[in-house]
């Protein structure tokens, strides 16, 4: 008979143990949730404050940006990443309609597609690549090889893309902005816009 009570206890107390884990857990989530500012009827779907930039927000602009705050901080990486011309020039994506509501999801699709492309999980500086034209080749995130090396005035070229500025530093980042987008032929027939030149 003793046995028996003190099985009855025992599960009660588990079930008492987990009980309040599962609100001790659900009320601290519940603390850490933002506050969501709705004062306008709308939440801003990308806000410049997140950025983990450290300077140089023109040069990288804010694609660029987006591009490096999908990085982890603490790891060690090199982006090429293209410029803000480079971005609506070859890609067709603007700050003024790429952002909005309707189309941000379709912006960070293109944007993570291109990091892939054009990070490296390695410290890359300029000084690190041969003078003389020698190319030195290393995959990307998603396994697409850079050929990179120097022009004749010293800057960088990966694929054939030349740097417009070089050598950005950003925590443990090296951010590279190209004069053009890094990317696969297939990634780079499907951006491309449908013309049939028949008009």
């Amino acid at each position: 008979m003793r046995r028996r009570f003190y099985c009855k206890n025992s599960v009660a107390f588990v079930f008492l143990v987990v009980f309040f884990c599962c609100i001790s857990v659900l009320i601290i989530s519940m603390l850490k949730v933002p506050d969501v500012d709705t004062g306008n009827g709308a939440m801003s779907i990308y806000d410049d404050t997140s950025l983990k930039s450290l300077g140089n927000d023109k040069l990288v602009g804010i694609f660029g940006n987006m591009m490096i705050d999908m990085l982890p901080e603490d790891l060690a990486f090199t982006v090429f990443v293209p410029s803000e011309t480079a971005f609506e020039r070859d890609l067709r994506l603007s700050a003024n309609n790429s952002l909005v509501e309707e189309k941000i999801n379709d912006t960070y699709v293109v944007i993570s597609r291109v990091l892939g492309f054009s990070a490296i999980p390695r410290v890359l500086d300029t000084v690190m690549v041969p003078i003389g034209g020698e190319e030195v080749s290393y995959d990307s995130l998603s396994g697409f090889e850079l050929f990179v090396s120097k022009d004749a005035g010293g800057g960088l070229v990966v694929n054939g893309v030349k740097s417009e500025s070089a050598d950005i530093k950003r925590g443990k980042l090296v951010v590279h902005v190209m004069d053009g987008v890094i990317m696969d032929a297939e990634f780079e027939q499907s951006v491309q816009p449908d013309f049939d030149g028949d008009d």
